[in-house]
């Protein structure tokens, strides 16, 4: 995957990603530093940063199932969020290859039996995993993928 520059680059991949796999999907834009998630000390209506940028964040929702909510921040990260289970700091770069690893059936929940708890991992390029523990309930979806 090319590298994404842009928050509009990123939504660009997840719009076509999302018509690859026929999901459903839904953007909502956040432009300007009083309405990103991430400059709340900006201060009311003050859009642009001291440098002069305007940052620009993205919500991302995509139909089917899993349930994957996915926010695009302006610092080149994002939180993917699949069935209630929240997975922060995903460079933007690897956002498309993480829904990959999900739509493709190539992501797994790790059971372990003592301490009993669960955790989702998802493979990336460059043969890492992205493990993240589960603190809610395990959705069907999740379940399914159990090892």
């Amino acid at each position: 995957m090319d590298h994404l520059p842009t928050t509009e680059a990123a939504v660009t991949a997840l719009r076509a990603l999302a018509a690859e796999y026929a999901l459903a999907i839904e953007v909502t834009h956040d432009i300007g530093a009083d309405q990103t998630s991430r400059r709340t000390a900006a201060g009311v209506g003050v859009t642009a940063d001291p440098d002069g940028s305007l940052p620009h964040e993205a919500y991302v929702e995509l139909g089917g199932r899993p349930r994957v909510d996915v926010r695009l921040y302006a610092d080149d990260d994002a939180l993917i969020t699949v069935d209630g289970v929240e997975c922060p700091d995903i460079d933007r770069d690897d956002v498309p290859a993480f829904l990959r690893a999900l739509y493709e059936g190539h992501a797994w929940v790790k059971t372990r039996r003592f301490p009993p708890g669960n955790f989702l991992m998802v493979p990336l390029p460059g043969d890492r995993v992205h493990k993240e523990f589960i603190l809610v309930g395990l959705s069907p979806w999740l379940s399914g993928r159990a090892r």
